[in-house]
């Protein structure tokens, strides 16, 4: 069965972006760009919210024709655009580069998309991601931590009332000081026995 990887990069301070949707302080350099690619490659589906999408479906489409762009830059390009896409909006209609729009998250149509065939689903955008938490949909966490502590910004992960336990899986330094850090979802046993 398919998992839902929640695959995010954030600021030492928990931030996604800054003020103003500012993503200048992302380190993202060649090795990181290529273990990004190496991983996004294999995956069946991007699950993005609508600003995840648009921001995506603004630059991405045709990168790999501008000249500055690095060689990792340029392979992500053509992974994004061949790759399957949902998109879950309340206001977009139609969206192009091979791109479903879904209005809401429903635990049970994700679960049948789990179970269809192919690689994992990777899951963007804090919004979104909150959807899926709280529906208990994510299965693994995939955050890539950044050496800035941007100080103010939307944090990745909102507040809610229930707990999430984790596994930690891996952990990977970079040699520009990111580090990942990977964590599987696990059941909220120990809450249960103590009620």
């Amino acid at each position: 069965m398919r998992k839902v990887i929640l695959m995010m990069q954030v600021s030492l301070d928990g931030f996604m972006e800054g003020p103003d949707r500012d993503l200048s302080w992302h380190r993202v350099d060649e090795e990181l760009h290529s273990h990004f690619n190496e991983l996004l490659r294999t995956m069946g589906a991007f699950l993005d919210g609508r600003v995840t999408y648009e921001l995506m479906a603004g630059y991405w489409p045709t990168a790999d024709q501008d000249p500055s762009s690095s060689a990792p830059e340029a392979e992500f390009a053509g992974i994004w655009r061949d790759m399957p896409k949902i998109v879950y909006s309340r206001t977009l209609v139609t969206a192009d580069w091979n791109t479903e729009v879904v209005r809401d998250v429903v635990a049970e149509d994700v679960a049948r998309l789990k179970e269809q065939p192919g690689g994992d689903l990777a899951l963007g955008g804090a919004d979104l991601a909150a959807a899926f938490r709280r529906l208990g949909l994510i299965d693994e966490y995939r955050i890539y931590v950044h050496p800035v502590l941007v100080g103010r910004g939307k944090p990745l992960f909102q507040q809610m009332e229930d707990m999430t336990p984790l596994r930690l899986l891996e952990t990977r330094t970079f040699g520009n000081g990111v580090v990942l850090l990977r964590y599987a979802a696990e059941p909220d046993t120990g809450q249960a026995e103590g009620r």
